[in-house]
């Protein structure tokens, strides 16, 4: 082997190690440009969203309640004298007239006595008619005549009771309506003040609503009403608000309204259901759903479509109802707001309209004019 050997050994490997180090530079940087490439193309990925467009609509300000039915007419039939249920006449859910007659207890005894009373008022009236002929031929005292005439008088009082007593024995119905409830059997007992029937009439129904303070300004007799009851689903009644307290019960801080419901057959006492109250409305309101409105910093706001963007935007507004809200500042009719996906936005982002809400969302998106002109 010659001297020169050793050198050109050295020489060739210095010459591979620089060219592993070139190509080992060229693929980092190729790497990184795909690196950065590929992040740049997430930034500008567009988010998934559901918008819906600000549109008119009738829209009303309402307060709304549960409360159950209440009759405004009820009545407890209780026995005013005492005696033995003989015949029941009325039994639950029978309609009835005020007077008409609901069950009958043992009249015998009530009889009786009223003959005993009848009995002894014609020998008082014999004697007072009597004593009545002496005294005018002053052959009787003024003080013997005068006790005859006050017996006389007292007599008649008492037949009056007697016939009163006999009948109670009769026990009618005080208004008119349905037997909600009997309580009594034939063959017992019956005491006075003993509860026998409870009558309901149907016909005039309230419920009472407690309502905060803060809306005392808005509630006056007169104002409609609407109920959905349980019992009967699917179905809404009308009604009015026929009174409201115009006293604030401190520890509460409620105060009562009422409301009546007149001639609804389907209605009926202890049923229970939400109750809305309408104290304002407007005929052509600026709306969008309530889903799409952002609570927070002091403030509500939207995400609105613009040229494919969401752009966080400040909103005034005012009633709200069910699903939608009204909005007095901030959007025009036929904005774009973001329903669904608005929790992931920026302020700024791009985003994809994934529910076809219309020919507009995507041409807002691909870079097109606004979809109205801005607030």
């Amino acid at each position: 082997m010659t001297p020169q050997n050793p050198l050109r050994s050295f020489l060739l490997v210095v010459a591979m190690a620089a060219t592993s180090v070139l190509v080992a530079c060229s693929g980092g940087a190729k790497g990184d440009a795909a690196q950065a490439k590929k992040s740049d193309k997430g930034a500008d990925s567009a988010i998934p969203v559901e918008i819906a467009r600000a549109a008119r609509r009738p829209m009303s300000a309402s307060y709304a309640a549960t409360a159950s039915l209440k009759a405004v007419r009820e009545a407890q039939v209780v026995s005013m004298t005492s005696g033995v249920l003989l015949k029941l006449m009325a039994e639950e859910g029978d309609v009835v007239k005020a007077g008409a007659v609901l069950a009958r207890l043992d009249p015998d005894r009530k009889g009786l006595a009223l003959a005993q009373a009848e009995a002894q008022l014609k020998k008082l009236e014999s004697e007072y008619k009597r004593s009545r002929e002496l005294f005018e031929r002053q052959l009787v005292s003024a003080d013997a005549h005068g006790k005859i005439r006050s017996d006389l008088d007292v007599q008649r009082a008492a037949v009056q009771i007697a016939r009163l007593e006999l009948s109670y024995t009769s026990i009618t119905a005080p208004i008119s309506g349905v037997i909600a409830q009997r309580m009594v059997k034939v063959g017992n007992l019956i005491q006075p003040n003993t509860p026998m029937f409870t009558v309901v009439d149907s016909s005039h129904l309230e419920a009472v609503l407690n309502v905060p303070e803060r809306e005392f300004s808005t509630m006056r007799a007169g104002l409609p009403v609407t109920m959905q009851v349980d019992a009967l689903p699917g179905r809404t009644f009308a009604g009015t608000v026929d009174r409201v307290s115009p006293v604030i019960d401190a520890g509460s801080g409620t105060f009562r309204v009422t409301a009546a419901f007149a001639g609804v057959r389907q209605l009926q006492p202890g049923m229970f259901g939400r109750v809305e109250l309408v104290y304002d409305q407007r005929a052509d309101a600026l709306t969008i759903p309530r889903d799409a409105l952002i609570e927070g910093d002091g403030e509500t706001a939207v995400f609105v479509l613009r040229d494919g963007k969401a752009i966080r935007t400040k909103v005034q507004v005012g009633f709200i109802n069910g699903a939608y809200a009204e909005i007095r500042e901030g959007l025009v009719e036929g904005d774009g707001v973001v329903t669904v996906g608005k929790v992931t936005l920026r302020d700024g982002a791009t985003v994809e309209v994934v529910n076809g809400a219309d020919d507009a969302s995507a041409v807002a998106l691909k870079g097109g004019a606004s979809t109205a002109a801005s607030p």
